[in-house]
């Protein structure tokens, strides 16, 4: 029972995706008598928690009911007064939770309060399926950092375009709805000025049946070169755009792009380029928890080796293309060893129409 509970307090979580960045997704269901009477989940960054929604959705006293929360229940006062003395003072019974939160703030105390004040507390019940809906929240919690996903589409022979640059469409339509549930998913968009130059694309986000929410574009380019005709500054008063440069931006440059309403940060260099670990620093501190990377091969790789990198999707096509000059996902100048290879662990593979969709994690033990 505690299991069939969890999973509906799973799926009331995940429909605060994208809403609630840089908070975590979580869900709530009270039950009594063997009977759902409230749930809720945490809807908005800055809104009430999932706890206190279940509270105020209730159908029926909640003395003496169970409550299933996917993630400790806070004990600090934040945006939000603490849940756990709110658990507390509605007289709930018996307390199942999925995972502990691991934000220093509360790390315990939360399930700490509801046990000194008489509750029983069971924790781990559908632990993995409650840290992998957060991965995004661990990540930042715990480093502020945010949590970058590469993403990728290439043929089957490894190619991302043709040898004359063309690549639209290597994906199917499928595999390029889940990249815009990617884009509405996180707080940031990366990519490098080649691929403003090659596609010039909005890095907007475009759901079927929903308004979506558009990340902040941050595009890499090192000497602030990007054309001021580019879709990414044509609307950048109403969506959030960054260009990160360095000093071998020209003045009159940047001038130009902090006219069409864009930020410009000029990070350090590193080997010529962005330096991309200040730069991960820098929206970490802006609240930025979380960044989709659609970049081109020179800054997949640079971004591999930077070890900024924590998750890979990859849609691979059903197509060939060959070509000695076709670029491939990771370019660069790659690595020499077979024994020094970036790692991958956890990899699922599913299918997508006639897509394959992988999905890995970054092997950084060690």
């Amino acid at each position: 029972m505690d299991i069939k509970y969890m999973k509906r307090a799973l799926t009331l979580a995940k429909k605060g995706i994208g809403y609630t960045n840089p908070n975590p997704l979580v869900g709530s269901v009270i039950v009594k008598n063997n009977k759902i009477i409230g749930e809720g989940y945490h809807k908005v960054y800055g809104g009430s928690h999932a706890e206190i929604n279940a509270f105020n959705n209730a159908t029926e006293d909640v003395t003496g009911a169970t409550m299933y929360i996917t993630l400790e229940p806070c004990s600090h006062y934040g945006k939000t007064p603490p849940c756990a003395y709110t658990i507390v003072k509605k007289k709930i019974k018996r307390v199942v939770i999925a995972m502990k939160d691991p934000n220093p703030l509360v790390a315990g105390k939360g399930i700490k309060i509801l046990k000194s004040n008489g509750i029983e507390v069971v924790t781990g019940v559908l632990e993995k399926e409650a840290k992998k809906l957060n991965e995004i929240f661990i990540k930042y919690i715990t480093t502020k950092l945010p949590f970058c996903i590469l993403k990728t589409a290439m043929t089957l022979d490894g190619k991302i375009a043709t040898h004359t640059g063309d690549s639209k469409w290597i994906s199917n339509e499928g595999s390029r709805r889940i990249v815009h549930k990617l884009r509405h998913q996180v707080s940031g968009i990366m990519v490098g000025i080649g691929t403003v130059l090659a596609d010039n694309p909005m890095l907007t986000t475009r759901l079927d049946n929903k308004k979506g929410i558009n990340p902040t574009r941050i595009i890499v380019d090192t000497r602030a070169s990007i054309p001021l005709n580019s879709n990414v500054l044509k609307d950048c008063k109403n969506i959030k755009t960054i260009i990160a440069t360095t000093k071998l931006a020209e003045t009159k440059n940047i001038k130009a792009i902090k006219e069409k309403g864009a930020e410009v940060i000029i990070t350090p260099l590193k080997e010529n380029l962005v330096d991309l670990p200040f730069l991960m620093h820098y929206l970490g501190d802006k609240k930025i928890d979380s960044i989709l990377l659609e970049g081109g091969g020179a800054l997949n790789y640079s971004a591999l080796k930077e070890n900024i990198v924590d998750k890979i999707i990859s849609f691979i096509a059903p197509k060939i293309i060959g070509g000695i000059d076709a670029k491939s996902p990771v370019g660069g100048k790659g690595i020499a060893f077979m024994k020094n290879a970036i790692l991958l662990k956890e990899m699922q593979v599913s299918t997508i129409g006639d897509n394959l969709m992988v999905e890995a994690y970054l092997r950084k033990e060690g």
